[in-house]
C-alpha cells in the first residue's frame, strides 16, 4: 500500500461483530457521514451428543465445574439435559466473573447452590480455588479453541481436572460479501482473520485499510503479510472506536460537529 493511500478517504467499514443495539460506532458513522456495517466472522455451534460421548466424560462423574463463558454455561447444561444428567445440588460451580455466575441462574436456583467467581481471570479465584483442590474433581467445559490460561494455571496447581469440549466456534459463511468492498475492515479475533481467508483464499488488501484489536489478531495480521493500519489498544488509545476516529480525522479531514 503506497504512503498516498495510506489515509485515502474511506466511506464504509466492515466490524467484524454482530450488529449492537447501542454502539459508538453509529456516532462515528454520523459524524463523519460514512457506512459502517456489521458481520460476524465467526459463531458458535454446538457439539452434539454423539461427539461428546467420544471423549469418554460424563458431568455426573464431577463434583465442581469451572465456566469461563455464558457459551460454555449454557453448552454444559444442554449436554446434562441430553445426557438426562441432573446435578446435584451440592456441585460448586467457580466461574471467571460476576456476569458469568450470574448467568447460572438461567440454569440452577441461584440461591440453593454453591457458586464463586472472579473478577476476571482464573488467577482472581486462585485461593478459593485452592481451598477446594484436594476435596474435589474438577470439569472443565470449553471449546475446539481450549482455554489455555485456565489449563495451565490447574496444571500446574495439580487439580484433579477434565477438559471437556462442549462447542466449538468455527468461521462464518460471508459468500454473499464476495462482491461487496469495504475501506476499511476491522478485526478482533484471530479467528476472524482465519474466517476471512477459508471464505475468501485469494482475497488482496489493496487500498482496504485493516484494523486489529489485541497482540494475537494483530499478529495474525502480520502473520497473512497484510499491512496492519490501526493497531489497538495502546497506551493512549485504549478503544477501537477512538483508534477509528482519529485515523478518519487523517482520512476524512476534521469534521465540524453538527
Amino acid at each position: 500500500m503506497s504512503n498516498n493511500s495510506i489515509y485515502k478517504r474511506v466511506e464504509s467499514i466492515l466490524i467484524s461483530q454482530p450488529k449492537p443495539v447501542r454502539s459508538p460506532y453509529f456516532d462515528l458513522a454520523e459524524k463523519y457521514d460514512i457506512k459502517i456495517d456489521f458481520r460476524q466472522f465467526i459463531h458458535v455451534e454446538p457439539v452434539s451428543y454423539k461427539e461428546f460421548r467420544k471423549q469418554k466424560v460424563s458431568p455426573a462423574n464431577f463434583s465442581s465445574i469451572i465456566f469461563t463463558s455464558r457459551n460454555s454455561i449454557e453448552h454444559f447444561f444442554r449436554i446434562c439435559e441430553e445426557m438426562r444428567i441432573k446435578m446435584p445440588q451440592e456441585t460448586k460451580y467457580f466461574c471467571l466473573s460476576e456476569a458469568i455466575a450470574l448467568y447460572l441462574q438461567k440454569f440452577i436456583v441461584y440461591r440453593k447452590r454453591k457458586v464463586f467467581f472472579g473478577k476476571r481471570t482464573i488467577l482472581d479465584m486462585k485461593d478459593t480455588l485452592l481451598k477446594h483442590r484436594k476435596k474435589e474433581k474438577f470439569m472443565l467445559p470449553c471449546s475446539n479453541l481450549g482455554s489455555k490460561h485456565v489449563v495451565d494455571f490447574l496444571t500446574s496447581n495439580n487439580f484433579d481436572f477434565k477438559e471437556a469440549m462442549c462447542y466449538q466456534t468455527v468461521s462464518s459463511d460471508l459468500s454473499d460479501l464476495s462482491d461487496i468492498t469495504y475501506d476499511m475492515l476491522v478485526f478482533f479475533s484471530p479467528l476472524g482473520i482465519k474466517s476471512l481467508f477459508e471464505n475468501f483464499p485469494d482475497f488482496a488488501q489493496n487500498e482496504t485499510r485493516i484494523a486489529g484489536f489485541g497482540k494475537t489478531t494483530c499478529g495474525a495480521i502480520l502473520d497473512r503479510d497484510l499491512n496492519l493500519n490501526i493497531k489497538v489498544p495502546t497506551p493512549k488509545v485504549p478503544s477501537m472506536t477512538k483508534a477509528i476516529d482519529m485515523y478518519l480525522q487523517k482520512s476524512n479531514g476534521k469534521l465540524v460537529e453538527k
